[in-house]
């Protein structure tokens, strides 16, 4: 991997997700033309599910180490690229999809509620995650006071934050930290190979409908959270993790 991000995390992954207000078609002839020429576009896109839930997903073999999915849900259109070689590379699959939307789904700006891009992180750690958390980013914050208690132990540390990044506040930046440690695990020191995930979201709102194409939409999103994860999420969120981690091994 040549992404900047790879010495902070084992796992990396860009996800795009198109939001409507209304019903998207799932037709047999309407979803699966759009699947098709996914395929076209990317051959390795030869898996098909339906999920009881009505969604549909087309991915490649997830065994790889690098794999892409496409899928279509009632109301959300969403595609991800797993540990690409670089970023460019992922968004030659979302600029397909974006591209692809208005002519083969139907999707009219009218309806379009947001659209974001999802830069995803994810380390592996066999032990209390909440634990890492509240050690690697909350330790000297009034938020872990009961940590000064006896005996006690983190269980649920999973901060979440987002801001506006526009006047309008239409574009909108959200960081997730997600955690897989349970209680049992914690009271028998028996933990999974779960990962902590960090995952940062850059969402725009389309209450002003913009003009511009869905698939230069997309692109100027990736680069602003990627040039937002660089200067801000790997430092001051990530590499603490990741450095609370190395020193447990």
């Amino acid at each position: 991997m040549s992404h900047p991000f790879v010495a902070y995390c084992d796992d990396f992954y860009i996800n795009v997700r198109l939001g409507s207000q209304l019903q998207l078609s799932h037709s047999r002839d309407v979803m699966l033309h759009f699947f098709e020429q996914m395929t076209k576009a990317f051959p390795g896109l030869c898996r098909f599910r339906k999920q009881d839930s009505g969604e549909m997903t087309l991915e490649e073999d997830r065994s790889s180490n690098s794999y892409r999915w496409v899928s279509l849900e009632s109301k959300r259109l969403q595609a991800g690229h797993v540990n690409p070689t670089d970023i460019a590379e992922s968004m030659r699959l979302h600029t397909t999809v974006m591209q692809a939307a208005p002519y083969q789904l139907g999707i009219s700006p009218i309806e379009i509620d947001y659209l974001d891009v999802l830069f995803g992180f994810d380390m592996e750690f066999k032990g209390n995650h909440d634990e890492i958390i509240a050690e690697s980013l909350l330790p000297d914050s009034p938020l872990s006071c009961l940590l000064d208690e006896p005996n006690a132990r983190a269980i649920d540390f999973q901060p979440s934050v987002t801001v506006s990044l526009s006047d309008d506040l239409r574009m909108q930046g959200r960081v997730d930290v997600v955690t897989r440690t349970n209680s049992y695990q914690v009271r028998t020191g028996e933990y999974s190979d779960d990962v902590i995930s960090v995952h940062f979201v850059l969402r725009r709102y389309w209450g002003d409908r913009p003009k511009q194409p869905l698939e230069s939409l997309v692109v100027d999103l990736a680069e602003k959270a990627e040039n937002l994860c660089v200067s801000q999420v790997a430092p001051r969120v990530l590499r603490p993790i990741h450095d609370a981690i190395a020193s447990r091994s």
